[in-house]
């Protein structure tokens, strides 16, 4: 069986991709790895954790070799609209650990998963069917590291030999984890004003398109890839992934199928405005398709209702049929 670490296991995807992982291969082989010393205690309890610093090299290396690590899911970073507020520091955690980890992978052989993002494209992006491989100028210094962490993957891939393997994740939308300080999570946080009963305020023009996804596909997606045959990936790194696009007006209506009196106004910010203007309504994901046999589970009323039943659960302990 193999042995699992994620780094950054504390974050949105880390979170659940964890307790995935554990289900699929065993609690006891997939260790959680995080800066911070406590996670969310579902995390702490079901398995291994090490506290560990991405950016210390030497570090990430002595926790592999000891516990014979054969693949690393690698999800440390910083979100889009957090990025803007520091660039220095969005630059050097989001780079620096990346590097880091690179550098062990050489030297150790192991399997890692890096996820880019659609936040990689840019305002010259093609924003319909945007194409595996195209023009990629981002105006975030989120979008910046990760199109230089794209590189950089394909570097150590064509240079030493390293298998590495990631998507352009969408949106990503949990029912488990708040928002975290992306610029799509407004499309997280509407579910949870709406099975309060509360007014949402959206920070997006209502006609805003972007690519989304909902977690559970998004974690399919990462195992999946690491479970295909190398030979048969064209480009193992970045790979585009689609599943839904809509706008915060569409949105709304999906979940007024649920909650009828649901309300929402808008009060827009031009720094997350900017970076959506720049970003996909949909991706072109044939190769994904093609080579690793890719295919999203969810539409946008499925996500909606399973969204609001799992809140309404747990804020009011009640569902919707």
């Amino acid at each position: 069986m193999d042995k699992i670490l994620i780094i950054g296991a504390g974050g949105q995807i880390g979170t659940e991709l964890t307790k995935y992982l554990r289900q699929q291969y065993g609690e006891k082989n997939v260790i959680a790895s995080d800066i911070r010393a406590t996670l969310h205690d579902d995390l702490m309890e079901s398995g291994p954790f090490i506290r560990m610093d991405a950016m210390d090299s030497r570090q990430v290396y002595q926790v592999i070799q000891k516990e014979k690590v054969d693949k690393v899911y690698f999800l440390a970073a910083i979100l889009s609209a957090v990025c803007e507020k520091n660039p220095e520091m969005a630059w050097d955690i989001n780079m620096g650990t990346l590097n880091s980890v690179l550098r062990v992978a050489h030297e150790l052989k192991f399997k890692i998963f890096v996820p880019s993002s659609i936040g990689a494209f840019g305002r010259t992006t093609p924003k319909d069917g945007t194409p595996q491989l195209t023009i990629q100028r981002p105006n975030s210094i989120y979008g910046v590291t990760k199109v230089a962490g794209e590189l950089l993957c394909d570097y150590y891939h064509d240079r030493y030999g390293v298998d590495s393997r990631g998507v352009r994740f969408p949106g990503i939308i949990s029912s488990l984890v708040p928002p975290g300080g992306g610029t799509t999570d407004y499309a997280v946080d509407i579910y949870h004003k709406a099975v309060k009963g509360e007014k949402f305020t959206s920070y997006l023009k209502e006609d805003t398109y972007l690519d989304m996804m909902y977690m559970p596909d998004a974690l399919k997606a990462a195992a999946t890839l690491m479970e295909a045959d190398y030979s048969s990936l064209r480009h193992h790194n970045a790979y585009n992934i689609a599943s839904l696009s809509f706008s915060p007006k569409v949105q709304a209506e999906a979940i007024r199928k649920y909650i009828p009196d649901f309300k929402i106004d808008y009060k827009i910010d031009p720094l997350r405005q900017g970076i959506a203007d720049s970003w996909p309504n949909m991706m072109d994901d044939t190769a994904a398709k093609e080579d690793w046999g890719w295919k999203a589970d969810y539409n946008l009323d499925m996500m909606s209702k399973d969204m609001i039943n799992v809140l309404s659960e747990r804020f009011a302990g009640k569902g919707v049929k």
